[in-house]
C-alpha cells in the first residue's frame, strides 16, 4: 500500500525538526518538508535527503501554498502547520478537490487554535482538523506570569533608566502580589495552569469561565452559563470600584496595578462561601481552581490583572471593546496571551495613551494581524509590553504539540479517531 503524503508547511525549530521527521516517518508516512523557514537548509538536506521529499514556498502567500499542496499534481493527504498558516476555503477546494491525484483529508495543527483553519470549510470537503489543546498550557501560564510580574513592577522602565546611566527610585511603593487580585477570562487549561501559580505567590484568583470550560475541572460555585458569550450587565452595587490613590505628580496615571491596591496587610484568602461558624476550618478550594464570577463587567471591576485565555471564535472577537475597557479598575492591567481579534486593538491603544483612562499598562502577545502583515495601533507606547505570539514557544510545549500532531495525524489518516481531538465549527 502506497504511504499516505504529508506536508509540513512550516518546520519545527532547530533539533525539534530531527524529532518531529523521525515520529513521522516512524508513522510509515511520505514526508515533504518545505525548507522555507528552516535556518541551515543545506545540512538538513544532507541529514534527510534520502528519506525526505523537499520543497520551498512561502506558506503565507495563498497561491504559492496551494501550489505546494498539489505540486506535480500529486497532492498531499495531510498538511501540517505550526505558525498558524491560513487555510482558507480556496486552498481547501484546491487541496481537497477532484484535481490531486491525493486529495487533502487531515490538517494537523501543533498547537491549541484553528481559529487560522476555515473549518466549515473544512468540513464541506471532508478535512479533519487535528490539534493540540493543552500541549502549550503550562508555557503560556509561566509567559503570562512573567508579563504580570513585569508590569506590576515597572521593570522596563527601570531597566531602562539603569541603561541611561540614572539610579530612580521609586516614587511610589508597588504592591506585592498578595495585595492583588487577578481575573481570569476563560477557565480551561491555560487559565488553570495561571490560576495555580498566581494562588501560590498569593494572589487572589477569580475566573470567568466558558461553558466548556466548567466540565474541566470541580468549581466551588457556578458560573453562569447562559450564553457563550459573558453579557454586558451593570457591575455590582455591593462592590464599588475602589477610590484610587492619588498619583504622583511627575506621573499623572496611576502606576499599573497600584491605584486601589491595599498598603496594609495582604488580604487574607477568601472564605468559601459554603463554610459556616459552626465549620471553623474550612477545606480551602483546590490551588487551581479560582473563585467563579458570573460577568464579565464584574470581573473586570473587581480585578487588578485580568488575563484573557480564549480562543478566537465568532463570540469572543471584539469581547474586550471601548465599554469594558471602560469597566476596569483603576491602575488595572490588561494581558493577552490569547488571540488578537478578542481585543479592540485600536479601544485598547486610545485607553493606554489616555492619562485618565482607568487601564494603566497592557501586555499583548497576539495581534489581529501576525507575520509579514503585523501592525498594530499599539506601536509605540510605552506602557504596552509587545510580544511577537512566543508565550507557547518553549522546548518543552514545542516538542509536546510537533509530537502530538504528528501521532493525531497517523491515526486520523489510518482510520482511527478514537480520542483524537477534533476542531469543529
Amino acid at each position: 500500500m502506497e504511504p499516505f503524503r504529508v506536508l509540513l508547511v512550516d518546520a519545527a525549530p532547530g533539533p525539534l525538526l530531527g524529532r518531529e521527521l523521525e515520529r513521522l516517518l516512524g508513522h510509515g508516512l511520505a514526508v515533504t518538508l518545505n525548507l522555507r523557514r528552516v535556518t541551515d537548509r543545506a545540512a538538513v538536506r544532507a541529514e534527510w535527503g534520502d528519506r525526505v521529499e523537499f520543497t520551498d514556498f512561502d506558506p503565507f502567500d495563498e497561491a504559492a501554498l496551494l501550489a505546494g499542496a498539489v505540486r506535480d499534481g500529486l497532492g498531499h493527504h495531510a498538511v501540517k502547520s505550526r505558525a498558524g498558516v491560513p487555510l482558507r476555503a480556496a486552498f481547501l477546494a484546491g487541496a481537497a478537490g477532484p484535481g490531486p491525484a491525493h486529495r487533502l483529508r487531515v490538517i494537523g495543527r501543533a498547537g491549541a487554535g484553528t481559529d487560522h483553519v476555515d473549518l466549515a470549510a473544512a468540513a464541506r470537503h471532508g478535512v479533519a482538523v487535528t490539534h493540540t489543546p493543552g500541549s502549550n498550557a503550562d508555557a503560556v501560564a509561566e509567559f503570562a506570569l512573567a508579563q504580570l510580574l513585569t508590569l506590576t513592577r515597572d521593570m522596563r522602565s527601570y531597566d531602562a533608566a539603569a541603561h541611561r546611566g540614572e539610579w530612580r527610585a521609586p516614587v511610589a511603593p508597588p504592591p506585592e502580589l498578595s495585595e492583588l487580585t487577578l481575573g481570569i477570562v476563560g477557565a480551561g487549561r491555560i487559565g488553570l495552569a495561571l490560576a495555580g501559580r498566581a494562588r501560590a505567590l498569593g494572589m487572589d484568583v477569580q475566573a470567568l469561565a466558558r461553558r466548556r470550560d466548567t466540565a474541566r475541572a470541580p468549581r466551588p460555585a457556578r458560573a453562569s452559563t447562559s450564553t457563550p458569550r459573558p453579557v454586558l450587565v451593570p457591575a455590582s452595587a455591593s462592590a464599588p470600584r475602589p477610590v484610587p490613590i492619588p498619583a504622583s505628580a511627575s506621573a499623572p496615571r496611576p502606576s499599573p496595578a497600584l491605584a486601589h491596591a491595599s498598603t496594609s496587610a495582604p488580604r487574607p484568602a477568601p472564605v468559601p462561601a459554603s463554610a459556616s461558624a459552626s465549620c471553623p476550618a474550612p477545606v480551602p478550594a483546590p490551588a487551581s481552581v479560582p473563585r467563579p464570577v458570573p460577568t464579565l463587567p464584574e470581573l473586570l471591576a473587581t480585578s487588578d490583572v485580568v488575563s484573557l485565555h480564549l480562543p478566537l471564535t465568532p463570540e469572543t472577537r471584539g469581547l474586550i471593546g471601548r465599554a469594558e475597557l471602560a469597566l476596569m479598575r483603576p491602575g488595572a492591567i490588561l494581558l493577552n496571551t490569547a488571540r488578537g481579534g478578542i481585543v479592540d486593538e485600536q479601544a485598547l491603544a486610545d485607553a493606554l495613551r489616555d492619562p485618565a483612562h482607568p487601564l494603566a499598562a497592557a501586555a499583548v502577545d497576539t495581534f489581529e494581524h501576525e507575520h509579514a502583515a503585523f501592525a498594530s495601533p499599539l506601536h509605540g507606547l510605552p506602557n504596552a509590553l509587545l510580544t511577537p505570539h512566543i508565550a507557547g514557544m518553549t522546548r518543552g510545549a514545542m516538542a509536546t504539540a510537533a509530537l502530538r500532531c504528528a501521532d493525531h495525524m497517523a491515526a486520523l489518516l489510518a482510520g482511527r479517531p478514537d480520542g483524537i481531538p477534533v476542531a469543529t465549527a
